[in-house]
């Protein structure tokens, strides 16, 4: 599994249509993933999944107001239960350097062991496999299907990925794969993905509805380097679990026995809806070929986070994206993304420009 800031060949994002996601604010959000994809089509195509009964002209205008690249963007009529594509999407593998062929590992999606709708997202991975006519790996263990999400890992890209014990781990809460051990998931991470070695962190954001995904809380920025979150307020419930992190990190080694090195990240000020804390989180970011799409919160803290990212993404724009209407949905922009490597033989779908495509 190649590392996000690996070259893509495109984005994919599925279009919003679960009104139940965001509460009285789904047309709000149709202009928040439109500034998204404006963003990231100015440097790589952005793949839309579009819902059965989502009108394509509708979209498209609204794209066009937003004045995204229409020439970058390809629809793809493909149903799905929620937009959360980082999640159900397809999780891609490369093999040879420089990459020369793509494929996808197949995991099973149970949306977070928590919904129960998510057979029409469980589907997106093998659909869009066959619409690139490249590989699809099911992945099992112990003769039954792995469940995982693309939010619950991050990898390096030579050999290393992190993950969580509260999300992976957890034997009571949202349990994915009931009685799996430590190291039967280290065997799957291992076989699944092309990795050596496994970085344990203990828990997640508060508020976090998928218990505990990493993607809130540490990510890495090159293969040496991670951002990870800091509460600095003793009295806060994130406070405690982002110390015990950064105590794990600073005794953990990469694949090559070094050091990690950790650059601290700030949370901003606790948000909550109607009483239920959000998971608002600076390492929810999208790294794109060109830009680092970083959600904002109308917090003093945006700025500090902008120029941290900044100074570990010297060779891209770091851009804010306004995203406290996305958080009523429990996630923002790492969440609702998801990356195609890119590669010079299968995997690359070879298109004309701004066409649209109905999967049966």
């Amino acid at each position: 599994m190649p590392a996000e800031w690996e070259d893509h060949e495109a984005t994919w994002l599925a279009w919003p249509h679960n009104a139940s996601d965001w509460p009285g604010k789904l047309a709000a959000i149709y202009w928040v993933y439109a500034e998204i994809v404006r963003k990231l089509a100015a440097s790589e195509h952005v793949r839309l999944l579009i819902n059965s009964k989502t009108p394509e002209d509708r979209v498209r205008r609204c794209l066009s107001r937003a004045e995204a690249d229409p020439s970058h963007v390809e629809v793809f009529r493909i149903s799905t239960d929620r937009g959360w594509t980082r999640d159900f999407g397809p999780i891609f593998l490369t093999r040879g350097h420089p990459a020369s062929e793509t494929a996808i590992a197949k995991f099973q999606f149970t949306a977070w062991a928590r919904y129960p709708d998510w057979k029409k997202d469980n589907c997106v991975s093998v659909t869009v496999a066959s619409l690139l006519a490249c590989r699809s790996f099911p992945i099992t263990h112990k003769g039954r299907a792995v469940v995982l999400e693309g939010g619950s890992i991050d990898v390096n890209g030579v050999g290393t990925v992190m993950t969580t014990e509260e999300c992976l781990l957890d034997p009571a809460v949202q349990v994915r794969n009931p009685g799996f051990s430590r190291a039967d998931y280290e065997i799957v991470l291992k076989e699944s993905l092309g990795v050596t070695h496994v970085v344990w962190l203990k828990r997640g954001i508060a508020g976090d509805d998928t218990h505990g995904h990493v993607d809130d809380v540490c990510r890495f920025v090159n293969p040496q380097t991670v951002v990870l979150c800091q509460e600095r307020n003793p009295r806060d419930e994130n406070h405690e679990a982002l110390a015990e992190n950064r105590e794990r990190l600073e005794s953990a080694v990469l694949e090559n026995g070094s050091k990690i090195e950790i650059v601290s990240l700030p949370m901003p000020a606790p948000l909550s809806f109607d009483g239920q804390r959000l998971p608002a989180s600076y390492a929810n970011f999208y790294i794109s070929n060109a830009v680092v799409l970083v959600p904002t919160f109308n917090d003093p803290k945006d700025r500090v986070a902008l120029g941290i990212l900044s100074e570990v993404f010297p060779d891209r724009s770091v851009i804010g994206i306004h995203a406290v209407d996305l958080l009523l949905g429990f996630g923002t922009l790492h969440c609702l993304t998801q990356q195609q490597p890119l590669a010079k033989g299968d995997g690359t779908l070879t298109t004309d420009q701004g066409c649209s495509y109905v999967a049966r």
